[in-house]
């Protein structure tokens, strides 16, 4: 199935990184960029733009920060590449005195994550970019768990007053089933002529079939991200969605080849995707951390025992 308005947008350094605080190589990200571009992906998301007054350096990796010469040098790894740079920023985390215009800088795309509580916030760090130049999204975070008349009144606001050029919902627990995205997608569009997105996790192995019910409700932008490397339970996987994605655009064989070349080692020394942890967080729509924090102590493998911790949580 394929709608010519589709865009992939694969996430996996931003959303992977935090898998491992941000801390590829500049050479594995150099390599992705150069396979994600020979698969025809759309956009590549490579990190946060946040400020190294907030996040100490020497704690987390590069892609944490995204410093402009660290992008200049990815971008020239390829010449006229197609695929375009994204980055995400958080409200209060990023220096805005420090972002040039779209004109001088080396990435195409700024992403806002923004919670409904603090919507008013992220649309004006949407608005902000917006007016350098830049293509911008407003990412709706955690709506499984703001799902009441404040959802509808951010809509609203959304609408009115926000110049993002894509609306994303995201299914940051996990926790949606396929009627959740037909509710959500319609409930947006009562409220605004955006064009929309849809980012989801797979705690309950629904990241990929959530991502096909979104494309049949005809939802434009989609994130992926290869081998579903994301934080705690991952992403839809790239290598899915392309899969499906029957366009000859797109060319599912250089993500088999990042898969081999880059990821299957990586497996060796960082745990993401699909666990019971993860899997007990999504069905209770509560926050991923739990599960990856007892991922840590010597009770990893006590499934029940966390179960019923995360049941007198809520």
């Amino acid at each position: 199935m394929f709608y010519e308005s589709i865009k992939v947008l694969d996430c996996t350094i931003r959303d992977g990184g935090l898998v491992n605080k941000h801390d590829f190589s500049l050479e594995f990200v150099q390599r992705l960029y150069q396979l994600l571009n020979a698969a025809g992906v759309d956009y590549m998301e490579v990190g946060y733009k946040n400020s190294p007054g907030i996040f100490d350096p020497k704690e987390y990796g590069p892609w944490k920060f995204c410093d402009d010469d660290l992008l200049w040098r990815l971008k020239e790894s390829l010449e006229n590449p197609k695929i375009k740079l994204a980055v995400m920023a958080d409200v209060g985390r990023i220096n805005l005195d420090a972002i040039k215009p779209a004109s001088e800088s080396p990435y195409e795309m700024v992403r806002i994550a923004s919670y409904v509580k603090n919507i008013d916030k992220g649309i004006d760090l949407v608005n902000t970019f917006s007016n350098l130049g830049y293509e911008t999204t407003l990412n709706i975070m955690a709506v499984s768990r703001d799902r009441g008349p404040e959802l509808d009144e951010a809509l609203d606001q959304v609408e009115k007053e926000c110049k993002a050029d894509v609306l994303y919902l995201v299914d940051s627990f996990g926790n949606f089933y396929q009627e959740d995205i037909d509710e959500c997608v319609n409930r947006y569009r009562r409220h605004t002529q955006k064009t929309l997105g849809y980012h989801g996790h797979n705690n309950q192995q629904l990241a990929f079939s959530n991502t096909i019910q979104a494309i049949i409700k005809r939802v434009d932008y989609l994130d992926c991200s290869v081998s579903g490397m994301g934080r705690g339970a991952g992403n839809c996987t790239t290598e899915l969605l392309l899969g499906f994605l029957k366009n000859p655009k797109f060319d599912i064989r250089p993500i088999l080849d990042a898969i081999t070349e880059l990821f299957l080692p990586l497996r060796e020394k960082f745990e993401w995707g699909y666990i019971i942890p993860q899997m007990i967080t999504g069905a209770l729509n509560l926050h991923p951390k739990d599960a990856i924090e007892v991922r840590k102590t010597e009770d990893k493998d006590n499934y029940r025992k966390f179960y019923e911790r995360m049941m007198n949580m809520d």
